[in-house]
């Protein structure tokens, strides 16, 4: 007997997503993934100037804000042929890193490790035994028994208070739920000690951007940071030492705790190694440009496909006409006007809404492809991409990962290929963490070094030409490849347009009616209860949607909620 499930809306996301699937004994055989917001602001941003349009652009969400407001900047730095201050570029690395290290801590502990920790378990563990497995993985300094047993304690307290808060509605007690109670208060333990270690990167955006979320530092040619090492009102070595101070922190967190914590987890969820494969094309793109044009990178990027990664071809500058070629996207399936898959440089958002149909449009996420082939991005790929290219950071933390996957097991013949799973993105997600730390370091020190010298530049003043100029850039940005497209004409922005990871990631049916990532990896999923699809979550949740590159709700009867002018 076949039963639809619809989970509407995905929460633990950023944005409206829904998610339909049919099961057949126990096991997911049709899938159905729907953005249910239209993103509207590439309309808004015709007819402005170009200088402008990153304020608009990161306020497609209100998480991703500094990914889409950096890149926004350097699709019409690109469009231009502009080179930027080496100083800039490293202040926008620094940014970016440290915004995708807190990305990646909220995500596991705050918005999926629910998914596989029994909260309510915890109240069962003891405080001793939790302790001494922490401390038998790591030397975090808050893994003892009184840390454990407090825990404990303010656990209790939510549940005889009967306000669960955060740990409300979930599915405590489900069949899926395997972690011993110890585990499971370790993890609580943790979750709670992220949300201040988290905020650690925040601070660092903040200083460096002006304020987080949406940072104001960012200029077409630069940042506006100027640089003074005696003045008070700039950028000097007191605020370069505070970040530096919160780098250290985080950096103790990501290595001794997350990167701990993502395999131990996993250990106890091998069979999930066997699930959520989806599309094995894997898209990454180099990022942390380390001179002022834009042709040498901290970070390499590429594609590899049907995961074999004898296939690997690099990307190897911004303007690289490899990737610049190869984007397109399907309107087929989505409620837009057309069908036909197009390049972004021509690619049109003219909404044409209708209801949910299964065979026809469903989705407001259009479906990206890449060569005419749906493409997985986000840490997953990334991390397969740098191992391809010989990125020694990443094969590093990728076998300390491995290790202490397989060591917590007690299987040393666990196979890399379980990667290749819902499981396999948390362990990719933290191995990337690993590597992000690294970069920061490496990004903070660079700076130092380079103003030592006497350097002090942070922006080149754009011109703009007559007639029209066009330009994309892209950035690995936490969820994947990310990139910005603009049309600029006479000094306006003709057409904009941005493929986000999201699309790449939760896109319908492209024009060849063939199945995206999200879709493709609920194929074969396990699911023990229609009513507490807590196994469809995971696999959705492993790739941590934010499906809020999106600003405009639609009400089908027409009735108007708020009116927006834009000045």
């Amino acid at each position: 007997m076949t039963t639809r499930i619809t989970v509407d809306p995905v929460t633990r996301i950023e944005g409206h997503l829904r998610i339909d699937v049919e099961v057949d004994e126990g096991k997911v055989t049709k899938a159905w993934s729907s953005g249910q917001m239209w993103r509207g602001i590439e309309k808004i941003l015709v007819g402005r100037d170009p200088r402008e349009a990153w304020l608009f652009t990161q306020r497609f969400c209100g998480v991703c804000t500094t990914v889409h407001a950096i890149i926004s900047v350097r699709a019409v730095e690109n469009a231009l042929g502009m080179e930027v201050p080496v100083n800039a570029q490293l202040v926008r690395n620094i940014i970016q890193t440290a915004h995708a290290i807190q990305d990646h801590i909220v995500h596991f502990y705050h918005l999926s490790a629910v998914d596989w920790v029994d909260v309510v378990s915890a109240l069962d563990a003891d405080p001793k035994k939790a302790a001494q497995l922490a401390e038998s993985l790591s030397d975090w300094h808050l893994n003892g028994p009184h840390e454990m047993k407090a825990v404990q304690d303010r656990l209790k307290a939510f549940v005889s208070s009967g306000q669960l808060g955060p740990f409300a509605s979930g599915y405590w007690g489900h069949p899926a739920m395997k972690l011993p109670p110890e585990v499971n208060l370790l993890a609580v333990a943790h979750y709670l000690q992220a949300l201040e270690v988290q905020n650690y990167a925040n601070k660092i955006v903040a200083i460096l951007g002006g304020k987080s979320p949406h940072i104001q530092n960012l200029a077409v040619g630069g940042i506006s940071n100027s640089i003074n090492m005696d003045s008070q009102s700039v950028l000097n070595m007191e605020r370069l030492m505070m970040t530096k101070g919160w780098i250290d922190k985080l950096d103790h967190f990501v290595k001794t705790t997350y990167m701990t914590d993502v395999p131990a987890v996993g250990a106890f969820y091998l069979d999930w190694a066997g699930y959520g494969k989806g599309v094995a094309n894997y898209l990454s793109v180099p990022d942390c440009p380390q001179d002022s044009k834009g042709t040498v990178f901290d970070l390499p990027g590429g594609y590899i496909e049907n995961g074999d990664l004898s296939t690997f071809k690099p990307i190897t500058s911004h303007g690289d006409p490899y990737f610049r070629d190869g984007v397109a996207e399907s309107s087929k399936h989505a409620w837009y006007e057309g069908d036909a898959a197009l390049h972004p440089y021509y690619g049109e958002t003219e909404p044409q809404y209708t209801d949910f149909q299964d065979e026809g449009q469903y989705s407001w996420v259009k479906a990206p492809t890449f060569y005419g082939k749906r493409a997985q991005v986000g840490p997953l790929a990334n991390v397969f991409v740098m191992v391809a290219s010989g990125h020694e950071g990443t094969k590093k933390y990728l076998d300390g990962a491995m290790g202490t996957l397989r060591t917590v097991a007690g299987n040393p013949d666990i196979p890399i290929e379980a990667l290749h799973s819902t499981i396999g993105r948390h362990a990719a997600r933290a191995v990337r963490c690993g590597v992000m730390m690294d970069t920061l370091k490496q990004q903070w020190q660079k700076l130092i070094d380079n103003i030592a010298t006497g350097d002090t530049d942070t922006f080149n003043p754009p011109v703009f030409p007559k007639g029209e100029v066009r330009g994309f850039e892209f950035h690995e940005a936490p969820r994947g490849a990310l990139s910005h497209w603009v049309v600029i004409e006479d000094g306006k922005i003709k057409n904009y347009q941005a493929v986000v990871p999201s699309t790449w990631n939760s896109g319908p049916r492209d024009q060849n009616d063939e199945i995206g990532p999200y879709e493709a990896s609920l194929m074969d999923n396990p699911v023990a209860d229609p009513e507490k699809p807590l196994e469809v979550l995971r696999t959705v949740h492993s790739f941590d949607p934010c499906i809020a590159c999106a600003i405009h709700m639609v009400d089908t009867e027409q009735k108007e909620i708020v009116k927006v002018k834009a000045l």
